[in-house]
């Protein structure tokens, strides 16, 4: 009795010791390619924090890599083809295009590399899952701070980001959306594109206001809604640089310093902000559990708030207006 209670110790040991082993190879070794739209805007390196921040918890390997501009395709294109010839382990992927970026995507699951998709939206279904803000509700957040601070009258204007991203379509369509139970708000300008660059933002924004100048250097405007960081920064330069700002409302969208700074001064009425620091935690995280064989979400929601001078140091959304990146 004895010598077989020994030996089904022993046996409980070892199984227990393969178990280990088995839930250690799921994470030694694995490498997750994460690919943003973009490398340059506060955004996306809040994003790398947050995948950074799941790496080192559950002891995989992160690649960061993506095009240093958000129109570029091609470059994001050439980005999954090379990670998926490389044999990482999955890809989570923040695909600047909403059609560019299937079939590459569509490639990377026949070689068995499974991709999670965050931030904005991917055509198909060849992934494991879509983790993101509700960017219909977060532009339906900036549309009803817009009316607010309009007392629901006036005339408006939304700069559009790029087209082809599902993320700032869904935003400029929520924003519509909320302004159509305004009806004494007037759209008066709603299909010009900023572009991917601050630079190009700031022209487009800059000969936009300019057909609503009126002879006395004033605007024929009282609101504005831009759709991304890049675009509502541009804004505000043009909002500053030609002496409007607080004479005409202004919502944006996503925060950095500079965007903060003007929420705080009174340049921006509102910030519509996601929690990019835990989009990437979960994108990571998410790809580490299908790995493990572990049931996941199809659809996961991040979250999506809005910032007011009255509400932005709240703990919760100045976390999120000013989150710490170095943790």
């Amino acid at each position: 009795m004895n010598n077989r209670w020994i030996r089904q110790t022993a046996m409980g040991a070892l199984l227990l010791a393969a178990a280990a082993c088995g839930q250690k190879g799921a994470s030694s070794g694995t490498t997750i390619a994460v690919i943003p739209k973009g490398t340059s805007h506060m955004y996306w390196q809040s994003i790398h924090a947050g995948a950074n921040q799941a790496a080192k918890e559950l002891g995989v390997e992160v690649i960061w890599r993506g095009p240093i501009r958000e129109d570029d395709r091609d470059s994001q294109v050439s980005e999954v083809e090379g990670f998926v010839s490389r044999g990482v382990s999955g890809i989570v992927l923040a695909p600047l295009d909403e059609a560019a970026l299937v079939a590459p995507v569509a490639d990377a699951k026949s070689h068995n590399i499974p991709v999670v998709i965050i931030d904005s939206g991917l055509k198909g279904g060849e992934y494991v899952s879509f983790i993101a803000t509700d960017n219909l509700k977060g532009g339906q957040l900036a549309g009803e701070r817009l009316a607010e601070v309009m007392h629901d009258t006036g005339k408006a204007i939304l700069l559009r980001y790029a087209e082809g991203s599902d993320s700032t379509t869904r935003r400029e369509q929520g924003f519509l959306d909320a302004l159509k139970k305004h009806p004494g708000i007037q759209i008066v300008s709603s299909n010009q594109y900023a572009g991917t660059d601050v630079e190009g933002a700031y022209k487009k924004a800059e000969a936009l206001l300019s057909v609503y100048k009126k002879p006395d250097g004033s605007l024929d405007v009282n609101g504005i809604f831009c759709a991304n960081e890049s675009s509502t920064f541009a804004m505000l330069r043009v909002l500053q640089d030609n002496g409007w700002v607080g004479k005409v409302h202004f919502v944006g969208f996503d925060s950095s310093p500079n965007l903060v700074k003007g929420l705080r001064d009174g340049g921006l009425d509102g910030l519509v902000i996601q929690d990019p620091v835990r989009m990437g935690y979960l994108g990571v995280k998410t790809m580490v559990d299908h790995l493990k064989g572990r049931p996941i979400e199809k659809w996961i929601d991040t979250g999506v708030h809005i910032a007011t001078r009255d509400n932005m140091d709240q703990p919760d959304i100045k976390a999120l207006l000013e989150p710490d990146l170095s943790k």
